[in-house]
């Protein structure tokens, strides 16, 4: 039977506790997705990271861990990162040394978590910075697809120097509606040609860089009806087809405001996830569920499985290798190495 691990979950605490460990175990389950609230100390997560790891150690751990007001562990060592738009800002000024800035930021980033033995952050924000989206803002580089993109690419390369892998988001652009997706379905009005144009723009040209990319849980109704993570026209026809894109596809966070409303319907969690796997993604994260009796991630879990059992949905190796490939190849550093290596110290000097 092909083997397949599309989902993505959370657990509630700073320790796992037999759901948990029951949950994780699960065929299905490909990953987990840490937050705040799972944070104590680096000792605290370093050994709950390992004790996932002795459950199954293909498990890919996951935090959105970007920088600005989106960074999960900022204590205990950790170096509070910069916002995006500090190194669209220092581009005005110097742009290679922006770009060297923000190389600095992806290797800290990447080595930080790995040396506490998270595998993947779900960065960098693609998006381009209007001015006037409440849930964007200074999360961008900035306005101008090609600045997004070469300072994108450095931070992506600094990511990579550390062993970790990289995700766009939120494709094709979250960044021109004012609506938070998180509480409502934003809809942008624009043409395809308007947003291949611009917003779209740094996925093509990151097509051959980029390990992974996450859709917006935004309409566009000049293209399709459907939420861009729900849509096989953007994913397969559009991000695969015309951008070349290869790497893995994640779902944005299905317990979202905007994720599970789907043509007029809303869909429970186990067929918002289908839904999502349908139209082309490879991964689906279901968030902050795990809290109270954790029913979504049990509902979801046999959901998907029912499905796969009566021929609704049909695993993918494709998918399941581009899941593995997120992985880090290399050996992860040790903290107290990290902190007098001489790369990481000149990486420290250069941020903004």
């Amino acid at each position: 039977m092909t083997q397949h691990a599309p989902l993505i979950i959370d657990i509630a605490g700073t320790a796992l506790s037999e759901d948990d460990r029951r949950r994780l175990a699960h065929p299905l389950v490909g990953g987990l997705i840490f937050f705040s609230r799972n944070w104590q100390s680096r000792a605290q997560i370093s050994a709950l990271c390992a004790e996932i790891k002795s459950i199954r150690s293909d498990l890919l751990i996951c935090v959105d861990h970007e920088g600005g007001r989106v960074q999960r562990f900022r204590t205990d060592g950790f170096t509070p990162l910069p916002a995006m738009r500090a190194f669209g800002e220092l581009w005005m000024q110097d742009p290679m040394g922006a770009s060297n800035a923000s190389t600095a930021c992806g290797l800290i980033l990447a080595n930080e978590l790995r040396a506490c033995g998270v595998d993947f952050s779900f960065t960098p924000v693609l998006d381009l910075d209007y001015g006037s989206s409440s849930v964007i803002g200074d999360r961008a580089f900035g306005r101008d697809p090609r600045v997004v993109s070469l300072l994108a690419k450095s931070l992506m390369h600094g990511l990579r120097l550390g062993g970790m892998a990289s995700c766009g988001k939120h494709f094709p652009g979250h960044g021109y509606v004012k609506g938070d997706s998180h509480a409502e379905i934003p809809v942008d009005r624009r043409s395809l040609k308007a947003i291949l144009t611009d917003d779209a723009a740094p996925y093509g040209w990151l097509s051959t860089a980029l390990d992974a990319v996450m859709p917006a849980h935004v309409i566009y109704p000049k293209v399709d009806t459907r939420p861009a993570g729900f849509s096989s026209r953007w994913i397969h026809d559009i991000l695969r087809g015309r951008l070349r894109f290869q790497g893995a596809v994640f779902s944005d966070d299905l317990s979202m405001a905007g994720a599970r409303q789907v043509e007029g319907r809303e869909l429970s969690y186990s067929q918002a996830a289908l839904a999502a796997l349908h139209a082309g993604c490879d991964l689906v994260l279901l968030c902050n569920q795990s809290l109270g009796d954790g029913a979504a991630v049990d509902s979801l879990m046999d959901g998907v499985a029912e499905a796969q059992i009566k021929g609704r949905w049909q695993p993918s190796e494709l998918s399941e290798a581009r899941r593995l490939g997120l992985l880090p190849q290399t050996p992860a550093p040790d903290w107290d190495d990290l902190m007098v290596g001489a790369a990481y110290m000149h990486a420290l000097d250069l941020l903004p």
